[in-house]
């Protein structure tokens, strides 16, 4: 099951559910205790020091009871109750220096500034520059506001309990989030409905795609039309159909600029390659489209931006757009049940705005909806940290997977192809949302398996990944 995201009276109130069932908070904060140790195990090697620093209130005794959990680790242990003398007594556990610490000095409750000789304890664990394994939301950070409240801790992970905290997802929080996961089931009721916005769990896919027919044939899975690659971009062309191979079309014909076709052809074997012709209006039997990958910025032919305008509004097909591709459409168009996708990273999706990356990441749930309003509803995949997928209208899902490592040149080209080599598929067409949720998922996730094995992977190497569970 998906986790919910929600803001801190909402996250009150689903505890406050809880118990009026007869469930008792010391049984779910054993719970959660035991998710905090679970994951302090997979942080640190047998025989390694765990710093757990623990507050009064009840990001504290969640703290206190992962420590029964944590027999194979050398525990320390610090009860903060007056930060001062807190302040020595951790100075005292730092050396040796621990391999995490765990922070639960304080939760979702805390309403006031830090400052003095709070402050002073805050800012001495960020100062160690050791993992910090946040319970809940780093100490200091506002759940609802993403902003530090005067300082906060700045963790490696945070283990959110239950659900998501909305102010986790803004852009004044990364710094202090580091990857966030969610200890989900920790005895609380069920999650209360929340259609608007939700969290990816890497659970949600576990039967996804569906298993194909035993007398199929590649017929039965359709033909993905490539319009990608350029004079000086040929590689963009071949990544987005790697990536396109590894959803698993029937076929795969990749169409590109003449002037690049002998390095992109002689670099792909089982899809097929051909010299663009714009003005045939890319005419086959296809059952989707994805253009725009390699595609020039500058310098591209007018016939070329009115073939991606005349598809995107006239194709009865899917059809994927990405890169430079998006900044040709036409907007205000209105769409008859057509389905499109468009997948701009900040910098393009600031270019629709008419505002700055910056203003993107400043609200980019709000910035899914306007673009997807402005292109007649299409879904919008919101590339970059915590990827957003949506339309203006209905679910929004953020997505939990992914590392700083896909931050490469060619990362957006080989989503783009996994995308549209789904959506291609007419069985994964009758459940969009399902696709593209599972696509950016298994590609930030591939990352993270890349990134376990070896920390200076290439993007060269992530198509391979895809799928590889």
């Amino acid at each position: 099951m998906p986790a919910p995201i929600l803001t801190k009276a909402q996250m009150r109130a689903w505890e406050e559910t809880t118990w009026a069932t007869g469930r008792t908070e010391t049984e779910v904060i054993r719970q959660v205790g035991q998710r905090v140790a679970q994951k302090a195990l997979e942080l640190t090697t047998p025989g390694a020091t765990v710093l757990i620093l623990a507050g009064a209130g009840h990001n504290g005794d969640d703290a206190r009871a992962a420590r029964e959990f944590l027999s194979e680790r050398t525990v320390e242990f610090l009860e903060v109750v007056d930060p001062a003398t807190a302040l020595k007594g951790l100075e005292m556990k730092l050396s040796p220096a621990p391999a995490l610490i765990i922070d639960g000095l304080f939760g979702i409750g805390l309403n006031r500034a830090i400052d003095g000789d709070w402050a002073a304890l805050v800012e001495r664990v960020n100062q160690t520059r050791l993992p910090v394994l946040a319970i809940d939301v780093p100490s200091g950070l506002d759940a609802d506001t993403g902003q530090p409240l005067g300082t906060a801790i700045k963790a490696a992970v945070t283990l959110t309990v239950g659900a998501v905290k909305r102010g986790l997802l803004l852009e004044n929080a990364w710094k202090h989030t580091g990857r966030i996961e969610v200890a989900a089931d920790v005895g609380l009721s069920p999650a209360p409905e929340n259609a608007e916005l939700s969290w990816t769990l890497p659970g949600d896919f576990r039967h996804y795609p569906p298993p194909r027919e035993a007398a199929s044939h590649k017929g039965s899975y359709g033909h993905l039309a490539i319009v990608a690659g350029s004079l000086g971009y040929h590689g963009a062309a071949v990544l987005a159909a790697r990536g396109a191979q590894r959803a698993c079309p029937g076929l795969i014909t990749l169409h590109t600029q003449e002037t690049v076709y002998h390095p992109v052809a002689a670099q792909l074997q089982s899809v097929m390659v051909a010299p663009l012709q714009t003005d045939s209006k890319l005419q086959g039997s296809w059952t989707g489209l994805l253009i725009g990958p390699g595609l020039a910025a500058i310098g591209m032919s007018e016939q070329m931006i009115l073939l991606t305008r005349l598809l995107w509004r006239d194709s009865t097909l899917p059809v994927v757009v990405d890169a430079s591709a998006i900044d040709w459409l036409p907007s205000n168009v209105v769409l008859r049940n057509q389905l499109r996708i468009i997948t701009p990273h900040p910098g393009e999706a600031a270019r629709i705005l008419r505002t700055t990356p910056q203003g993107v990441q400043a609200n980019r749930l709000d910035a899914v909806r306007h673009i997807s309003r402005q292109f007649g509803n299409a879904w919008v995949v919101l590339k970059g940290h915590q990827t957003v997928i949506g339309r203006s209208t209905g679910e929004l899902w953020v997505n939990s997977s992914g590392n700083p490592s896909l931050a490469q040149g060619g990362s957006g080209d080989v989503l783009a192809g996994f995308i549209a080599g789904l959506l291609a598929q007419p069985e994964l067409q009758q459940d969009v949302l399902s696709a593209l949720r599972y696509a950016v998922w298994e590609h930030g996730a591939a990352a993270d398996r890349l990134t376990a094995r070896r920390r200076n992977w290439i993007i060269d190497e992530l198509p391979d990944e895809l799928g590889a569970m």
